[in-house]
């Protein structure tokens, strides 16, 4: 993304699990961000505290429940299908099962 944000981390106390196989994952630290999805026409920005933290994936980001409800967004899983309200209607994502195959596969190697 390009951004400096060590100055802007704040502490975080509470590792996560589940992210990383077998390990819990501690949090350098926090930062409350603008995320915006959309186009120019339709978007939806929200604040979001995003936890920071420095292993290998195949995420560059992860959206937890919070996340989720502050874009009142409706995630459908089997299709790779995220949708929220946006300024001037639905918006509406998908995701690349071939992409997320081969993103995976890397993680892996």
């Amino acid at each position: 993304m390009g951004l400096d944000i060590s100055k802007m981390l704040t502490p975080s106390k509470a590792p996560f699990c589940g992210i990383v196989p077998g390990n819990a994952a501690t949090p350098n630290g926090s930062v409350t961000l603008p995320v915006t999805f959309g186009t120019k026409e339709n978007y939806r920005t929200e604040y979001i505290k995003i936890e920071v933290v420095n292993f290998e994936s195949s995420y560059h980001a992860i959206l937890g429940r919070p996340a989720l409800e502050k874009f009142m967004a409706v995630p459908h899983y089997v299709y790779l299908l995220l949708k929220m309200p946006g300024k001037i209607g639905v918006l509406t994502f998908r995701g690349d099962l071939k992409e997320c195959y081969d993103c995976d596969q890397e993680a892996i190697e």
